[in-house]
């Protein structure tokens, strides 16, 4: 069986190419405009886009390495560059892609739907397009050669134009990185009480994220850290939230996680029936007492 791994970061190309190499015999990396990982695949593409140019207009490199690999299965990093790719390929396929895998059992896959209410099995019927998070597989060590084919830049027929960019506010967290996430809600008051969600991740070696209203309603928060269905999906060891009521679109995010603790005044709130440990009561209380808990736990060790 040959794989196909599309991925854009290093951990992500890293961590599919470990997990490809528990399914198939063969693994091939494809990059659009990044210097593929070397030794994590039996041989890399790198995709060349142009300067300027918009992620779209590399869908005829991606096919040339679809065509060169003749993969079996095509594991999508899901990042929102590499969905459209994703997309994109399977249109030329005449295929769809399949998104969300939570499993794979030979031609059979695991999936999340209705916002991961639930789970559905599938059985691809053609070319088989997956958008897979690393956390699908078991732990596995990347393998592989330094063997490296680029794929130079073919224009669409119809190109793409890039009229204007915006940049967007950005934060460098890296959650696959990290044990514990502390997630923020809308049960703080205001953008400078963040801060104690800060204060409570540095005490604990973690990071923070916050739920999609902080993201997109107030914009206290870069959008690549909030946390949901369309968002981050994580598998910390312990998930702490902070003032969030534990929506479905939220908690799907986290359904990977070992632990989730919650701290919420509403002894109502969703979450304490998702969470392992509940804590009701003002985060603006109960915070600063398990950051003081910490330190002292710290001390006496």
């Amino acid at each position: 069986m040959k794989a196909l791994v599309l991925a854009e970061t290093i951990d992500g190309q890293k961590a599919l190419c470990a997990g490809a190499r528990t399914i198939a015999d063969e693994v091939a990396l494809a990059v659009v405009k990044g210097a593929p990982e070397t030794g994590v695949a039996d041989k890399a593409y790198d995709i060349e886009l142009p300067a300027g140019e918009p992620v779209e207009n590399a869908a005829a490199g991606v096919k040339a390495a679809y065509d060169a690999a003749a993969p079996d299965v095509v594991l999508v990093e899901p990042t929102p560059r590499n969905k459209i790719l994703a997309g994109l390929l399977a249109a030329q396929l005449g295929t769809a892609v399949v998104s969300d895998i939570t499993a794979i059992d030979g031609d059979t896959v695991t999936t999340m739907y209705f916002g991961g209410l639930a789970e559905s099995k599938q059985k691809a019927s053609a070319a088989k397009i997956y958008t897979v998070a690393a956390t699908c597989f078991d732990a596995a060590e990347a393998t592989g050669s330094d063997a490296v084919e680029a794929i130079a830049y073919t224009a669409p027929a119809k190109p793409l134009v890039l009229r204007g960019t915006k940049e967007v506010p950005a934060h460098a967290a890296d959650f696959t990185k990290c044990d514990v996430v502390v997630g923020s809600g809308r049960g703080f008051a205001e953008e400078a009480d963040l801060q104690m969600a800060r204060d409570l991740a540095a005490k604990v070696n973690g990071e923070v994220g916050c739920s999609r209203p902080l993201a997109e309603n107030v914009t206290w928060m870069p959008r690549n850290l909030y946390i949901g269905v369309s968002g981050l999906q994580l598998a910390p060891k312990a998930y702490i939230a902070l003032g969030i009521s534990g929506q479905m679109q939220h908690m799907v995010g986290v359904t990977g996680a070992d632990t989730v603790i919650a701290v919420n005044k509403d002894a109502n709130a969703p979450i304490f029936k998702q969470c392992d440990y509940g804590i009701v009561g003002d985060l603006f209380k109960v915070v600063p007492e398990l950051i003081e808990s910490i330190k002292a736990a710290k001390a006496a060790q």
